[in-house]
C-alpha cells in the first residue's frame, strides 16, 4: 500500500486551496495591492490547484463520497441561474471557479481515508495566514487594527477582514486541541499554535467564531466523554474555568462581547436583520426563486448578506439550500454512525462550527474556506480504503522422473 499513502504535495494542493479562499477584499494593507493582482493570484492559485492535483492522481482514482456528489449538484442551479447573465459574466467565472474547486477535492478524495493527515495540513496552512497577520500587526499596528473597523485586527499584510481571521484562529484551535486529547501531537507544539491563535482571535472581537469555537468544542468533546479519560479531565476543568471566569470576568466579558454596541443594534446583528428582510421581501419569479439569481458576490443591493441560508438563496435559490442543507444531514449523520474516535470528534467540531457561522457567515454555496473546513470533515469520516489482498505465489511443482509417471506396475 506504499503507492496509496498520501504524497507530501497533496499538503502543497491543499495549501493552494487556502490561497485561493482567502479573497481580495478587506482592510488597506501596508503595501498598497491592486485587487486585480489579487484576484490573479488566487484564481492562479486554483488552476495550480487542480493541475498539481491532477498531476498526483493521473489515474482519475476517487473515493465516493455523499457530500462531493452534492457539492457537484450544486453546480446544476448555478450554472442555470448563471446563464442568463443577469447576475453578470462575473456569475459565470464564479461558476468555473466553482467547478475547479469541487474537482480539485474530487482529485484529492484518493487520500481521504479517515486519518487526521489532511487536519494536520489545515492547521498548517490557516496557522501560515495567522502569522502574516500577526507579522502585519507588529509592522503597523495602526493599519492593522484600524478605526474603520473599530480597532480589531485586520489583516495588514494581505486584506483580511476580522471575521476571516476569527475564524481561521478559532477553527485551527479547536482542531489542535482535539489533537491533544487525542494524544497525536504535544503540548508544546499544540501550545506554539493555540496560545498565539487565541491571542489573535480576542484582538478580532469575532462573536461568531468564539461561540463557533466553545460549541463545536464542546459537541466535539463530549463525543469522546466516555471513551477517553483525556477528555473527560479537560471537559470538566473546562467548565470549571469557564464558571469562574463567568463571575469574575462578568462585566470584561460583556464589554468584550458587545463591543461598544447598542442594545438595539446587538438585537438586528448589527445591521443584518434589515438586509435579511429586504431580500426575502424582494419580489421574485418562480426561475429566481427555484434556481436563484446566479452567482454573485454574496451582497444583496450593495450590503452584505451575512447568512449563508440567505446567499444561497438569492444565488442558488431553493434547490441551492435543500442541496446545502443535505450536506449537513449527510456529513452529520454518518458522523453520529461512527463510533467515538479523534476522527469523529474533530469532524463534529468542524460540522458544528460550520453550521453555527452559517447563520452570520456566507460561503457554503461557494468555493470558501467553509467547504474547506466541510471537506476536512467528509475526509475524516471516510472510510479507510481495503488493503489489496497480497498475491501468494504458487508452490513449486515437483519434478517428476519420467519412469515414475507411468501407474503400470511390471
Amino acid at each position: 500500500m506504499d503507492a496509496d499513502r498520501t504524497p507530501k504535495p497533496v499538503g502543497t494542493v491543499w495549501g493552494l486551496l487556502v490561497l485561493n479562499t482567502l479573497g481580495s477584499t478587506g482592510a488597506e494593507t501596508v503595501v498598497p495591492l491592486p485587487r486585480s493582482l489579487i484576484q490573479m493570484v488566487t484564481m492562479g492559485a486554483l488552476v495550480a490547484a487542480f493541475s498539481l492535483a491532477l498531476v498526483l492522481n493521473l489515474r482519475l482514482r476517487v473515493r465516493a463520497s455523499a457530500f462531493l456528489f452534492l457539492l457537484t449538484l450544486l453546480l446544476v442551479p448555478s450554472v442555470i441561474a448563471s446563464a442568463d447573465l443577469q447576475s453578470g459574466f462575473g456569475a459565470l467565472f464564479r461558476c468555473a471557479r466553482l467547478a475547479l474547486f469541487v474537482g480539485t477535492l474530487w482529485l484529492l478524495s484518493r487520500w481521504w481515508d479517515g486519518g487526521v493527515t489532511f487536519v494536520r495540513h489545515h492547521i498548517r496552512m490557516y496557522f501560515l495566514v495567522l502569522c502574516t497577520v500577526a507579522a502585519g500587526a507588529l509592522v503597523s499596528p495602526g493599519a492593522a487594527m484600524p478605526d474603520l473597523y473599530g480597532g480589531r485586527l485586520v489583516g495588514a499584510l494581505w486584506p483580511l477582514t476580522p471575521p476571516q481571521i476569527g475564524q481561521y484562529a478559532a477553527v485551527i484551535i479547536g482542531l489542535a486541541v482535539l489533537l491533544v486529547l487525542g494524544g497525536r501531537t504535544d503540548r508544546p507544539s499544540a501550545a506554539l499554535v493555540i496560545v498565539p491563535s487565541l491571542v489573535l482571535l480576542m484582538l478580532t472581537h469575532t462573536r461568531t467564531a468564539t461561540l463557533g469555537l466553545l460549541v463545536g468544542l464542546t459537541l466535539a468533546i463530549g463525543s469522546l466523554t466516555l471513551t477517553s479519560a483525556a477528555a473527560r479531565r479537560f471537559f470538566s476543568w473546562a467548565v470549571l474555568c469557564a464558571a469562574v471566569a463567568a463571575v469574575v470576568f462578568a462585566s470584561a466579558l460583556q464589554e468584550w462581547f458587545l463591543r461598544g454596541q447598542s442594545e438595539e443594534n446587538f438585537s438586528n446583528l448589527t445591521g443584518r436583520a434589515k438586509v435579511w428582510d429586504a431580500l426575502l421581501a424582494a419580489p421574485r419569479t418562480i426561475g429566481e426563486k427555484v434556481f436563484g439569481m446566479g452567482l454573485g458576490d454574496k451582497s444583496f443591493d450593495g450590503l452584505p448578506i451575512d447568512n449563508s441560508w440567505l446567499a444561497v438563496y438569492h444565488e442558488q435559490g431553493l434547490i441551492g439550500v435543500g442541496l446545502v442543507a443535505a450536506v449537513f444531514v449527510a456529513l452529520g449523520g454518518v458522523a453520529l454512525l461512527r463510533p467515538p474516535s479523534l476522527s469523529r470528534a474533530c469532524a463534529i467540531f468542524l460540522i458544528g462550527y460550520c453550521a453555527l457561522a452559517s447563520y452570520t457567515e456566507a460561503g457554503l454555496g461557494d468555493a470558501s474556506p467553509y467547504l474547506l473546513h466541510l471537506a476536512v470533515a467528509a475526509s475524516l469520516l471516510a472510510q479507510p480504503a481495503a488493503a489489496a489482498p497480497l498475491s501468494v505465489p504458487d508452490p513449486p511443482r515437483r519434478r517428476v522422473p519420467r519412469w515414475a509417471r507411468t501407474s503400470e506396475v511390471t
